[in-house]
């Protein structure tokens, strides 16, 4: 195994943790107003959806990928029916915001579906944005990795662009823990992976943004949750700040709305190309989740 993956591993859960405090915020001025340049872990203060956290702890996004990363521990790779039953058990008593498409899912499964035809209509990148933990298995196995990731986007988000996007960072987690450059996996994989036609475009696009600033350019793409604005946002981070960890997650949390989606995907590529060295341990030490993973991870 890559000494990175657990790393990239963590760099997620760690871009998750550090959204939380001004996730869904779209005012840009409002976190200048009250944090300045944030660069540290904070409760949520500024928006009620996530009024139930508390600093350190994770968006209902970075929740749904520790539920992600205990399935695959406990059944030693991925098991979607292991995942959906775990998935499930969490949010029937969920102390914290329930999505659109996780609401549609559970109408899904209280209705009789499977977890193969449970998935929303949701076109929020979120339902790709928790795949990282795939890799503690599938870090060198990159059809497998397509596949499970897939799959587990799927059962939340039943739509070809989210699951093209799942698709997407999982053949470029691969390359990059195999020594590739972020942007010419990105280039690779567009040619590679099924139905890319259908994010060619917004790939291309944050490709196309390396050199722009980025909160002028997230705010152009759009701050919201869906694929069209999250992808090429996402893609604008990595490849930007592909040295620089630190750097791509406080300007993604600076850049306002759904922070905490571009950031685990961004977090996880940048973690499989250069580990955690340039995180601040501050971030690590607020964690409330850091042992737990550790120790999963193991």
């Amino acid at each position: 195994m890559n000494s990175n993956v657990k790393e990239a591993i963590m760099a997620a859960f760690v871009a998750d943790a550090l959204s939380l405090g001004v996730h869904w915020v779209y005012d840009i001025s409002e976190i200048e107003k009250k944090y300045g340049r944030l660069q540290s872990i904070v409760k949520p203060e500024l928006v009620p959806y996530h009024k139930s956290k508390q600093k350190g702890e994770f968006t209902h996004y970075g929740d749904q990928m520790m539920v992600l990363l205990e399935s695959v521990t406990e059944s030693s790779g991925f098991n979607l029916i292991h995942f959906s039953a775990a998935w499930q058990k969490m949010f029937q008593s969920y102390n914290g915001y329930m999505d659109h498409a996780t609401i549609e899912t559970m109408q899904n499964f209280n209705s009789g579906k499977k977890p193969d035809e449970s998935g929303s209509l949701s076109l929020d990148l979120g339902g790709a944005s928790r795949i990282a933990p795939l890799a503690l298995y599938y870090g060198d196995a990159v059809n497998t990795f397509i596949d499970a990731a897939g799959s587990q986007t799927a059962m939340t988000h039943n739509q070809v662009e989210v699951i093209a996007c799942a698709e997407l960072f999982a053949m470029v987690s691969v390359m990059v823990l195999k020594g590739a450059n972020p942007v010419d996996a990105f280039e690779k994989a567009l040619k590679e992976i099924p139905n890319a036609v259908k994010i060619q475009q917004m790939v291309r696009a944050g490709l196309e943004s390396r050199s722009e600033d980025t909160r002028e350019t997230i705010v152009k793409f759009g701050q919201m949750c869906s694929v069209k604005a999250a992808l090429p946002s996402t893609i604008h981070l990595i490849v930007k700040y592909e040295d620089n960890l630190k750097e791509a997650l406080i300007e993604n949390i600076m850049a306002g709305g759904d922070s905490s989606a571009r950031g685990m995907l961004a977090g996880f590529i940048l973690g499989c190309h250069q580990g955690l060295e340039t995180l601040p341990k501050q971030w690590l030490d607020d964690m409330t989740a850091y042992e737990k993973i550790i120790r999963m991870m193991q």
